[in-house]
């Protein structure tokens, strides 16, 4: 499957000179982007992470700029946005693969599900449909989110649906937290 062309969020970021006067830093496309190999249509944009608590906000390091891995620092946060293609559109047969290049092949549900892409992290996810429509997927349960819908998504088991025939975007804020 050839990889579809899609185009990573706009990143923002803003720093201090050496003057100590704030100024923009980056400005352009999210630089730490994956589409999986088994899955070219979906899209995991990376745009900063915070690899522990309390949040170092001197010097210019950006430490979203290494592999992209499904799960934020244990002590960390990492704010990203996913494209997700409708669901007709994706290999659910890699999503072994996929999860695997996620860096986290154990959090893809090994239980008999109602949808393939179900999983779970160690994490507190704050998540923001930013265009089209999204369904989120409980082992109980699921509810349809639009743009600026919001869902807090704490250490469950879940799965995204994209049942439209349009591509959807999510933000989402993960925080580490223990397993669940």
């Amino acid at each position: 499957m050839d990889k579809p062309t899609i185009t990573p969020p706009r990143r923002i970021v803003t720093g201090h000179n050496e003057q100590g006067r704030s100024f923009i830093l980056h400005d352009g496309p999210a630089p730490t982007c994956l589409q999986p190999d088994h899955a070219p249509n979906v899209m995991m944009c990376d745009l900063w992470e915070i690899p522990t608590f309390p949040p170092d906000n001197t010097g210019s390091k950006d430490n979203s700029l290494r592999p992209v891995k499904l799960s934020p620092p244990t002590n960390g946060a990492i704010f990203r946005v996913v494209e997700f293609p409708p669901d007709g559109e994706r290999n659910w047969a890699g999503s072994k693969q996929v999860f695997a290049q996620y860096g986290e092949p154990h959090a893809l549900s090994t239980k008999e599900e109602r949808h393939p892409g179900f999983h779970k992290t160690p994490s507190v996810d704050f998540a923001v449909c930013l265009q089209g429509e999204i369904w989120a997927l409980m082992e109980e349960g699921e509810t349809r989110m639009l743009p600026g819908d919001t869902l807090v998504q704490r250490g469950t088991n879940h799965a995204w649906a994209n049942r439209g025939d349009k591509p959807a975007r999510v933000a989402f804020i993960m925080i580490g937290a223990p397993e669940v």
